[in-house]
């Protein structure tokens, strides 16, 4: 990646994180303090030799990123622009989780699989989604654009676009 492209998709990230973050008032601050971007500018690392073959290494990488962050996310992962992970500790990002762009992710969420086959076994989120303390999405299941997951709600099944779901989520498509 080109040092321009890296350095405006960094800005990016931090002008997005601004948005979605009242504490936090300059790209200085938010470049030095967020784990979330951190833990997203790691997993780039992470995803890039995950998909040449280095594996082991990106894994061992990840593990370190959790350690540092608090944040878990497979180097397997797919993940969009301007995802921002709000605090990050305790989000775990499994392996064939697909995300996409301008999401907003808060503390203790998980993003797990149903299976121990090696099939997409994780869920995937489409655009603009805000998905609430310690959410848990479980399955292949999509979330799709623009809905929104409440605090502590288990989703199992489809979300349809723009809708809000909490607690036990039952089916919506």
């Amino acid at each position: 990646m080109p040092q321009k492209n890296l350095f405006s998709r960094v800005i990016e990230d931090i002008d997005a994180a601004l948005v979605r973050d009242p504490a936090t008032n300059t790209r200085f601050e938010m470049f030095m303090t967020s784990p979330g971007l951190h833990a997203v500018w790691q997993h780039r690392v992470n995803h890039w030799l995950w998909k040449r073959g280095f594996r082991t290494l990106s894994r061992v990488l990840s593990n370190c990123t959790r350690l540092w962050t608090g944040v878990e996310i497979h180097p397997g992962a797919t993940i969009g622009r301007r995802l921002f992970i709000d605090h990050g500790m305790g989000v775990v990002i499994g392996e064939t989780a697909v995300i996409g762009n301008d999401v907003h992710i808060y503390h203790g969420v998980t993003f797990g699989g149903k299976t121990l086959e090696s099939v997409k076994r994780h869920p995937t989120v489409g655009n603009k989604v805000t998905i609430g303390a310690g959410a848990t999405l479980i399955g292949n299941i999509t979330i799709h654009d623009g809905a929104s997951i409440g605090a502590n709600t288990t989703v199992t099944h489809d979300v349809a676009a723009g809708a809000v779901v909490v607690g036990q989520a039952p089916r919506t498509l």
